[in-house]
Parts: structure tokens; sequence; C-alpha cells
């Protein structure tokens, strides 16, 4: 009687099968950091989705854990190096208590670390008491919402960079200094952007430092303190705007496995049909690397709006009395 074809195993399985297998002969040792959650994903081609899967399935069968400030690494309680295909003793899984107390930098150092590596979706209570190991409830005695979480990791990230006082000559370049010094905070944390509110701004202290920086930059230029404000809030626009677009093509490699330069091979095609038509010759003389270069568009974009601001002290001076 024939049989049926044995149906494949799911793609978060096969790596599973993988990284298990690794951890099990000792070619990744107690200690040994893991792939992280992008690693996975940009390694072996999959979504994000499956990526976290992955990593949840092997730290559920104990094979991994989370050490705050050294990122996923193989548990200690795997012990030492096994033959090929054998595998871990079956039988109930111990939570091993933290082997420090837990306290508010902990929390949001691991909260940042998720966030950093699978993204601001990722982030939730329950995900963070299993990366430090203690329950659920443990953690609201330090945060009470997710909300406030996120509150807080955004005001820890923010305390990041060193805003010198008084900082370099002159109102550009102090505006210059903390735009870039917010940009590179962006690149660090790609989740960052979605995190901030203008309407409901996020009223603490590290964020708030970063805003009064800005007003002080432009002390003495006689400008009323609505136009400092607005210029405060526009430039961290400014900043946001882009590192979300950016956040935004990172995410869409990590999903779809397609970097920006081979999801632009797939549109050849098309793109040459339209910029060859004759219908859009400005277009067709635009090169690919000015337009995925966002780098670029951060400097460009900075610096015409400064442009744009140094006309306007300049027009409040000629008619200030």
């Amino acid at each position: 009687m024939p049989t049926s074809a044995q149906r494949p195993e799911p793609p978060y399985r096969q790596i599973v099968a993988e990284i298990r297998a690794r951890i099990l002969t000792g070619d990744l040792r107690p200690g040994d950091r893991v792939p992280s959650i992008r690693q996975i994903a940009q390694r072996w081609g999959v979504a994000v989705a499956t990526a976290t899967r992955v990593m949840a399935t092997l730290r559920d069968d104990g094979l991994v854990e989370t050490k705050v400030g050294a990122g996923t690494v193989v548990s200690t309680r795997t012990g030492q190096k096994r033959p090929v295909g054998l595998t871990a003793p079956q039988g109930p899984r111990r939570v091993s208590a933290p082997k420090r107390s837990l306290n508010r930098q902990h929390v949001l150092r691991a909260a940042i670390a998720i966030a950093d590596d699978e993204g601001f979706d990722a982030v939730s209570m329950r995900r963070l008491a299993a990366e430090l190991g203690v329950g659920p409830m443990s953690l609201y005695r330090h945060v009470a919402t997710k909300d406030e979480l996120v509150t807080q990791m955004t005001d820890e990230v923010f305390g990041e960079p060193e805003l010198p006082v008084p900082g370099p000559e002159g109102w550009r370049a102090k505006l210059e200094l903390i735009s870039r010094r917010q940009w590179q905070l962006c690149r660090r944390h790609l989740w960052l952007p979605r995190a901030v509110s203008f309407t409901r701004p996020l009223l603490v202290p590290n964020m708030m430092a970063h805003t009064e920086w800005t007003l002080r930059a432009l002390d003495g230029l006689g400008l009323p303190m609505t136009t400092r404000i607005r210029e405060a809030l526009t430039l961290h626009a400014l900043v946001l705007t882009v590192a979300l677009s950016m956040a935004d093509e990172v995410e869409a490699e990590q999903e779809t496995g397609v970097t920006l330069d081979r999801w632009w091979l797939t549109q050849r095609a098309r793109a040459d049909e339209l910029l060859h038509s004759g219908r859009f010759p400005l277009l067709a003389a635009v090169t690919g690397e000015a337009v995925s270069d966002v780098d670029g568009l951060f400097e460009y974009s900075l610096a015409r709006h400064l442009d744009g601001f140094a006309a306007l002290v300049e027009g409040h001076a000629r008619t200030s009395p």
C-alpha cells in the first residue's frame, strides 16, 4: 500500500535543528554567542517572525539564554561537548533563578537589546521576562505597563550621547552636532523613531535635555521662544523622518531577505520601460546611488534646512530694533 509523501519540516524547525546540532556537538560552547534574530533572518533568508520563533524554540529547549550586555548565548546548562546525534536528555525544564537581583537598569537594557535585535513590535512584558529568566509579574516592580517601558527605554537611549557644554562655536555648528548625535542614535536603535511622538511628547529627562540643549544653542539670536521651540521640534522631526525611512528599509530587507540593490535589479525591466519612454527625462538622469544613500539624504536635508533657518535669523536681525 503506497504511503503518502512525508511533509517537510517547517523552516524554523530546520534552522533550530542546525543550531541545536552545533550546540550539542560543541561547535558552539556554553557562553558562546549564537546568531541574533537579525542574523538568522539574513543567513537563512527567512522573515524576522520565523527567526523569532527559532530563538524562542531554542530558549524553550533550554539551549540558549540571554546575558545582559552579552546578548543571547549558549546556556551554561547544556553541559560539555556531546557526540554527534546525541540529544539532550528530555525531562522537566528548570528555570534557574537570576544570578543577581533585577533592577531597572537590567530591565531597560534587556528591553533595548530585544528592540535592537528584533524590532519594536517584539518588545512585550512576557518576552522581556523570558529574556531575563524571571516571571512576568516581577517586572511590574520596575515598570507598570508596556507604555511606561517604552518611555523609559527611549529615555535611556537618549542618555547615551554626550552633549558638550557649551559645545562648538556658533548656533549652526551646535545644531549640526545635536542633529548628527541623534542620527547616530537612530542608526543604532532603528526602533527609536517609532517610539517618539510630537503631539504627545515623552516627558523624560534625557530627551528633554536634548530639547533644552537645542534651545540654549539659539541663545543670543533675539528669536522669540515660539520660534526657538518650533526650530527644535522641526530639527528633531527632520532626523526622525529620514531615520524612519532607513528603519523601514532595514526591516524590509530582513522580512524579505532582499537587499535594496537586489530589489532594484528585480525592478530593472519596469524602471527601464518607464525611464526610457521619454516621459521622464530628468528622472532618467538620476543615479541609483543618489536615491539609496540615506546618509547623504540626511546630510542634504540638514544642510538645506539650516540654510533656510540662517536666512530667517538674518532677516530677524535686520528688522529688530
